[in-house]
């Protein structure tokens, strides 16, 4: 093997890595708009052909985390830590998995989403989303340290706010809501949309950590 066939070897390979992410973070972001876009559809059928579209985003998210871990396996060296890279594919993983989780069980259970928590929780998600999205794009050069972080605070202050809506959700649903299937129903699609900020947070939790290790 010649000295360059050997130096490939150990060559990062960062664009691998980089894009791979970037696309999720696309990916994410657009489940994000999508999710907004499933709250208010006020037509089941249609509400449903959104939740297909999103379903296949979430398979295409799918094979792009499967590419990462691939990637992974294969080479030596890694523009960052083995482990950040399998957590913020794990947790970008999550967030679509959770966004798609979230509209699902709106049509599923046949719940009206036109409803103040879902309404809000629903906008959340999506600037969560698109936040995270921000930030993954300043990873490979990780040259604009101030939108970085600028866009991993506002993703703490959405999950804030996203706990308030929810406690505020429960509170409104339990003194209004007569119907106690109703009652079941909203307060799971608040709480797996609830999540997706959790998530969020996750993700922006192992952007930061890389920013101290390699920044």
């Amino acid at each position: 093997m010649s000295i360059s066939s050997i130096l490939k070897l150990f060559t990062p390979k960062d664009k691998v890595f980089y894009s791979l992410f970037e696309e999720v973070a696309g990916t994410v972001a657009k489940m994000g708009r999508l999710m907004k876009d499933v709250v208010n559809e006020t037509d089941f059928d249609k509400r449903a052909a959104l939740i297909a579209r999103m379903e296949d985003l979430e398979h295409v998210n799918d094979d792009l985390t499967h590419k990462i871990f691939t990637e992974l396996g294969r080479n030596f060296i890694t523009p960052f830590d083995r482990e950040d890279i399998h957590y913020l594919a794990s947790s970008l993983d999550d967030i679509c998995d959770y966004i798609f989780a979230s509209a699902k069980k709106i049509n599923f259970y046949r719940v009206n989403p036109n409803d103040p928590g879902i309404q809000k929780m629903a906008d959340l998600i999506d600037q969560g989303a698109d936040q995270i999205r921000n930030a993954v794009l300043e990873l490979r050069n990780m040259k604009n340290m101030r939108q970085m972080t600028d866009a991993l605070v506002k993703v703490n202050s959405i999950e804030n706010q996203a706990d308030d809506i929810f406690d505020l959700s429960i509170d409104r649903l339990f003194e209004t809501e007569p119907d106690a299937k109703e009652v079941i129903k909203k307060r799971e699609i608040y709480q797996v949309m609830e999540i997706v900020t959790d998530k969020c947070e996750d993700a922006a939790n192992v952007i930061e950590s890389i920013i101290i290790k390699y920044a």
